[in-house]
């Protein structure tokens, strides 16, 4: 491995971040991404928005509605979706539990590093 450095974690013992009312996030980047945990929790106010990054939605837990440009993308656990850079695009709650979801940011978000 010559002289690469190492970077581990517990997921379990990372910060939590309260990103606004209602929206939490944990965070842990390599070189090139950036994996997060968006819990958004029933009621939340959506935040449309975009940035430079894909991200790779994957929803753990709960139900909801995605929105990605003009398109609504309904998901639940198991759902996946892409969201190109540069896109608008939010997520609205469905239902009365929270929702559990697992983002990939390329390249990654120095903003989140854990």
């Amino acid at each position: 491995m010559g002289n690469a450095t190492i970077k581990a974690a517990n997921w379990n013992t990372l910060q939590e971040v309260l990103v606004r009312e209602g929206v939490t996030r944990k965070a842990f980047s390599g070189e090139g991404a950036t994996l997060a945990l968006h819990v958004l929790h029933p009621g939340h106010e959506p935040k449309p928005h975009h940035h430079s990054y894909e991200q790779i939605v994957y929803i753990v837990s709960g139900k909801v509605n995605f929105h990605v440009g003009a398109e609504i993308v309904y998901l639940e656990a198991g759902g996946l979706l892409v969201v190109p850079p540069d896109v608008e695009h939010y997520a609205e709650v469905v239902g009365d539990e929270p929702v559990y979801n697992l983002d990939i940011f390329t390249p990654k978000r120095a903003e989140y590093d854990a």
